[in-house]
């Protein structure tokens, strides 16, 4: 049977762990041990894990490493054949061990992913910034959703892969877009990885509208920094962003300069936006906000690959930081 650890970087979020390991501590099936990595910070979160350390078997190691160092410190440290990361801000059904453990029996794959969702307890900012991180309508419409469900590409927040994997691939990189460079060299070492589309956390992201845009914002530029790193990684698709933001602003030069109504696209996008966020969630606000968040990830997302295509700062900062390494 599978031994399964479950590593979890965190820093400062001590309310987040407990929720986290609340639910782990309510996992139906109990063959899994959980390392919490935890950076040097002024909120620990030991106490939280001494809570639950008589329900789950929880390991405590604190550092002032990076996120990726303390992450492949507790693939190293562990006694599982078999790692599953979190980011500290999910929490699990209590069937989701059981739901990845079956998938494994039956298909065995070297690495999975797992989508995302949102639950009852999630604020308005959070279900407009869930709606906009799972709408067709951003660019969200294929997390979770492939057709081709091998040709995923797990993200951090949920995901799991062997320990044959992690020797061989030396895990995660110290650079952004950490996760996507490690599902793709995963893939290119000729391991076999595969979407569990049953296999869902729920993301509750903490943060604000400011820390969206900063979080998208790294998204655009890891994009590029990929596409240097890994042959065919730069995506068409991966340009729309980018094609949105300079569309909306000569849209709106346009309206200005010569004829109102050279806004109506901008109009009708908003309208599509709100629409489908109002039938989704079934709440005013949260529409209005979508509208909002989803501006935010896109702009942040566009500026962010147009920035790094120019300067090229975070791909020569890794390129750096992977050469002393």
């Amino acid at each position: 049977m599978i031994k399964f650890s479950v590593i979890v970087p965190v820093y400062n979020r001590p309310d987040e762990m407990d929720e986290l390991l609340g639910s782990l501590a309510r996992q139906t099936d109990k063959g899994f041990d959980v390392m919490v990595m935890e950076g040097e910070c002024d909120r620990s979160c030991k106490s939280v894990c001494e809570k639950y350390s008589d329900i789950v078997e929880i390991h405590y190691l604190s550092d002032n490493t990076g996120r990726s160092e303390r992450r492949n410190r507790g693939m190293r440290e562990s006694t599982g054949d078999y790692f599953m990361l979190f980011d500290s801000d999910v929490t699990l059904p209590e069937n989701y061990i059981a739901t990845v453990r079956k998938a494994l029996d039956e298909e065995y794959v070297d690495c999975y992913g797992g989508p995302d969702s949102a639950n009852e307890t999630f604020t308005d900012l959070q279900l407009a910034i869930n709606y906009s991180m799972t709408s067709i309508m951003t660019t969200g419409g294929i997390r979770g959703g492939m057709k081709d469900v091998y040709k995923y590409q797990p993200r951090a927040f949920n995901m799991g892969f062997s320990r044959e994997v992690f020797e061989k691939t030396g895990g995660y990189l110290d650079m952004i877009g950490e996760d996507v460079d490690l599902s793709m060299r995963i893939r290119e070492a000729g391991f076999k990885v595969k979407l569990i589309r049953e296999a869902v956390v729920c993301h509750k992201r903490r943060i604000t509208l400011k820390g969206f845009f900063r979080q998208t914002n790294t998204f655009g530029k890891a994009r590029i920094l990929l596409a240097s790193r890994h042959k065919g990684a730069l995506k068409p698709t991966f340009l729309l962003p980018s094609c949105f933001v300079v569309g909306n602003i000569l849209l709106v030069i346009l309206a200005i300069a010569w004829r109102w109504w050279c806004v109506v696209p901008i109009i009708i996008y908003v309208l599509g936006l709100f629409t489908e966020s109002l039938v989704r969630n079934r709440k005013l606000s949260i529409a209005l906000l979508s509208i909002v968040t989803s501006y935010t990830q896109l702009f942040g997302y566009g500026l962010g690959f147009i920035e790094e295509m120019i300067t090229r700062k975070a791909s020569n900062a890794a390129a750096e930081t992977l050469y002393r390494q």
